[in-house]
């Protein structure tokens, strides 16, 4: 049977939820039916915006610009080894309905990091880092080695752990308070994907506190 998922936005702005599978647009479709016990994957665009609409950037120093371009290009780097990894693993044929999907929504919110980043990095005068060819990825990810559903998403969570840890690692460094905030969002979602891919693959969920 159906149930019906219904998204409420507590904010005033003008973000938008999107779900994997289709059926939620909000902005205008906020509820909509989804089989009964389905794997449903949520995208919010507002952090988007917030990263690459930060205003105060025009008030930092030439240096400390300078500080924060180099982390996100870091952090740029990441987000580009992730969607290709997703990438990898989506054309591998290893990975089955529905996980493949849910691969290919996160794969989606590691695009919408990457043109964030991408935004930001270009609006503080910086150059951001180049994306580098699917084979070099496929070579430096060991990607020969997926042999089933389960090195794939082993690899997959591997990385969003890394992730999480290096946006954790960068936000007391950055000299604009706004970034760091971001980046907290960014990690965030990064920790929903591990955490998601952790139960896929059956492993525990940490018992203790303060895991990251």
């Amino acid at each position: 049977g159906n149930e019906t998922l219904t998204v409420t936005k507590p904010g005033t702005g003008t973000g938008t939820v999107t779900s994997s599978p289709a059926g939620i647009d909000c902005g205008a479709t906020c509820a909509a039916p989804f089989l009964t016990d389905s794997i449903v994957v949520l995208t919010a665009a507002a952090a988007v915006g917030l990263l690459a609409g930060t205003r105060s950037v025009h008030a930092q120093s030439s240096a400390s610009m300078e500080a924060d371009v180099g982390i996100l290009n870091v952090a740029l780097g990441l987000e580009h080894e992730a969607i290709n990894a997703y990438q990898l693993g989506a054309g591998s044929g290893l990975l089955q309905k529905p996980v493949l999907d849910v691969a290919v929504a996160f794969q989606s919110h590691h695009k919408a990091h990457r043109d964030a980043l991408i935004a930001t990095v270009q609006k503080m005068g910086g150059r951001p880092v180049g994306e580098k060819s699917l084979d070099d990825y496929a070579k430096a990810l060991n990607a020969a080695a997926l042999k089933n559903q389960a090195d794939v998403l082993t690899l997959a969570a591997k990385l969003e752990l890394g992730a999480v840890n290096a946006y954790l690692g960068v936000i007391p460094s950055f000299k604009d308070n706004k970034l760091g905030q971001v980046a907290a969002r960014l990690a965030a979602d990064e920790t929903m994907h591990w955490t998601a891919l952790s139960q896929v693959l059956g492993k525990m969920l940490p018992s203790g506190a303060l895991t990251f």
